[in-house]
C-alpha cells in the first residue's frame, strides 16, 4: 500500500492506496483551530498519532510527499511561510520515517499533475484543475460544497494528496527516479 501527503501547516491532506493503485482512504487533518493547535509540535502529534494507527490498520510500503515550493512568485508566499512550510515537512516527513521505517519519496506537485496526465494551462489555478480533474475521472471522489458553492478547503487538499499518492505509485510501477531537492534519487521502493 501506498501513502500520499500533501503536508500544510492548516490542511494536511492524506491517501491510501492499494496495491492497484485504487484508493483505500483519503482524508485530511484539519489543524486550523489555534485553540487546539497552539504550536507546530501540536500538529505534528494529532498527526503522528493517526500515522500510528495507519501503520496498524494498512501495511504501507511506500510513502509519498509533496515537496514544497523552494522558489518565491510573485504574490506568493512570504519567506516566513516558506519557512514554516519547510520546517513543518521535515518534522513529518522524519515521523513517517520513524513509525514506518522507510525514506519517504518526494514529488513535486507539476511532476506528480503530469504524470498523471493533468494539464495546467499558464494562468490556471492549479488546485481548481486538480479537483475537476478528480472529479471527471476518479470514481467515488465526492466533495463537500460551501453556501456559496465552493469545495470545502480540505478538498483541495485531500485532491493534491490523491494525485502524490497516484503518481507514486506510477513511478514505483514504473522503476522511475524520484525528484528530491533537484537531485536523482534511486527508486528504493523495488
Amino acid at each position: 500500500m501506498i501513502l500520499g501527503l500533501d503536508i500544510s501547516t492548516s490542511i494536511t491532506g492524506f491517501t491510501i492506496l492499494d496495491h492497484q493503485g485504487e484508493i483505500i482512504r483519503c482524508d485530511a487533518w484539519d489543524m486550523r483551530n489555534k485553540n487546539k493547535f497552539k504550536t507546530i509540535f501540536d500538529k505534528a502529534s494529532f498527526i503522528r498519532d493517526d500515522l500510528l494507527f495507519f501503520k496498524a490498520q494498512y501495511p504501507i510500503q511506500a510513502i509519498h510527499i509533496e515537496q514544497p515550493f523552494m522558489f518565491f512568485n510573485s504574490g506568493g508566499s512570504s519567506a516566513k511561510t516558506m519557512a514554516a512550510l519547510q520546517r513543518f515537512n521535515g518534522i513529518i516527513s522524519w515521523i513517517c520515517y520513524n513509525i514506518f521505517k522507510m525514506d519517504p519519496n518526494y514529488i513535486t506537485a507539476s511532476q506528480a499533475r503530469k504524470t498523471c496526465g493533468i494539464q495546467v494551462k499558464r494562468g490556471e489555478k492549479a488546485k481548481k484543475i486538480v479537483m475537476k480533474w478528480l472529479l471527471d475521472n476518479q470514481d467515488g471522489f465526492t466533495v463537500e460544497y460551501t453556501k456559496k458553492g465552493n469545495p470545502k478547503p480540505k478538498y483541495y487538499d485531500i485532491a493534491d494528496s490523491i494525485v502524490i499518492a497516484k503518481a507514486g505509485h506510477y513511478l514505483s510501477e514504473e522503476g522511475k527516479k524520484y525528484t528530491c531537492y533537484n537531485k536523482e534519487l534511486p527508486n528504493e521502493t523495488n
